[in-house]
């Protein structure tokens, strides 16, 4: 590039930056736009929102047991923990804590008709509002609804261990010996029994204590979730000495004849056996117990007596009972010849007659002796099938026997006879 000359330079304009001019020339309007720049700033990062996160809340949450409506009970609910995702600012999210967290069934979506099990939605709430849940984990739960019943139930002793050696329990007292249980229709189904359990102590000394019953199913398993009224009961065992007692059978006593033509099939006595107690002198030839006598005249059906037992002289009973002793009758089973039974002809045309040879025939019937000896000759009957016979034909014919229910045919003689068709004339 050429070099402009010296003589040249002095045509040139000459140029002088100003930079305290530039920065001070209009200075109060240059500072007012600053302001409302850093105002205009200001204000626009307040107004911006926190960006929200989404974050697994480190925990698990109990889900309470909802309350179900009246005359209904929560049954077989598999009620647990569960996880839950939270969504809000950080700062907010990171301040939840577990007491936060509110977790139940959603208990108004269950159906109150079904008995089976149905899954109800769980329901989880934030005590910070600037926090929601986004995710439950489970998010149902199976639970049964089932309708509350009641019904009475006897209450029976029973006995954990034994007495002390040389001692036997007593005639037990229960207060009150019966009480309501109360739950689930399907628990109360399964009620085989219902138990007070006691246990002895180590001295020989009367039992009084309170017992809460408990019902148990048909293998004796405790059945949870029942509730009994009231809720406990008293028993009383007295513990006696064993050295004065003795178990001998129990003996019927049955006098008097069944009706006609029955007969006793069995008898049996309730208890089997009894306890006795006494001096050793009393009891020491004590080997059975006779109940009071049982009239069975004229009976013809199964019967049960309610009658007392007849202890020998100088003894007692170590628990008070009577005794039921049951009879049971059956007909005797005989037979009755019916010698003489005229032969009948059935399905035979109006115009048509037929003869039979022999004209009667001999049977010897079986059954309950009663029936037979209230059986008339009308009520059995011997008939040949004429059906199909053309007129003038002479054949031999079946002999059937129709007799009443209970009856059976035991011989017919003959079985067969000759049938002859011929017109009427």
């Amino acid at each position: 590039m050429a070099r402009v000359p010296a003589s040249a330079r002095s045509l040139l304009p000459r140029l002088r930056l100003d930079l305290r001019g530039a920065v001070f020339r209009d200075f109060p309007l240059k500072a007012i736009a600053v302001v409302i720049a850093l105002v205009f700033w200001v204000i626009i990062a307040l107004n911006q929102s926190p960006a929200d996160v989404t974050r697994p809340f480190g925990g698990r949450i109990p889900v309470e047991r909802p309350t179900v409506p009246s005359g209904y009970v929560l049954f077989d609910a598999a009620i647990s923990d569960v996880g839950v995702t939270l969504r809000g600012t950080d700062a907010a999210v990171s301040t939840v804590v577990a007491t936060d967290l509110h977790a139940t069934l959603d208990i108004g979506a269950a159906d109150l008709h079904r008995t089976d099990a149905q899954d109800l939605l769980v329901r989880v709430t934030v005590a910070n509002p600037d926090v929601r849940v986004t995710e439950i984990t489970p998010s149902t739960m199976s639970v049964r609804v089932e309708p509350i019943t009641s019904r009475p139930a006897g209450v029976q002793v029973r006995f954990a261990n034994d007495p002390p050696s040389g001692n036997l329990p007593g005639d037990t007292a229960l207060n009150p010996s019966e009480v309501r249980v109360s739950g689930a229709a399907s628990l109360i189904a399964r009620i085989a029994a219902v138990y007070a359990t006691v246990r002895f102590g180590d001295a020989a000394t009367d039992l009084v204590t309170s017992v809460q019953p408990v019902a148990v199913d048909a293998t004796g398993a405790p059945i949870d979730g029942l509730v009994t009224d009231p809720a406990v009961v008293q028993v009383t065992v007295p513990v006696l000495p064993t050295a004065t007692t003795r178990t001998v059978p129990v003996v019927w006593n049955i006098r008097g004849a069944v009706g006609a033509g029955y007969g006793i099939t069995h008898i049996s006595v309730d208890p089997p056996a009894v306890t006795v107690r006494g001096e050793p002198a009393a009891i020491g030839s004590v080997d059975h117990v006779d109940t009071g006598p049982v009239d069975v005249t004229g009976i013809t059906a199964d019967r049960s007596f309610n009658v007392g037992l007849v202890l020998p002289a100088g003894t007692s009973l170590f628990r008070s009972t009577g005794s039921t002793v049951t009879v049971s009758i059956a007909p005797l089973i005989g037979t009755r010849p019916f010698p003489f039974v005229a032969v009948q002809t059935v399905n035979l045309p109006a115009a048509l007659v037929a003869d039979t040879d022999p004209q009667t025939v001999s049977l010897v019937l079986a059954g309950p002796v009663p029936t037979l000896a209230v059986l008339t000759a009308a009520q059995v009957t011997a008939v040949v099938d004429g059906a199909g016979r053309a007129t003038g034909s002479s054949a031999p014919a079946d002999v059937a026997v129709r007799v009443p229910p209970g009856v059976t045919v035991q011989s017919v003689q003959p079985t067969r006879v000759t049938l002859t068709i011929r017109t009427r004339s």
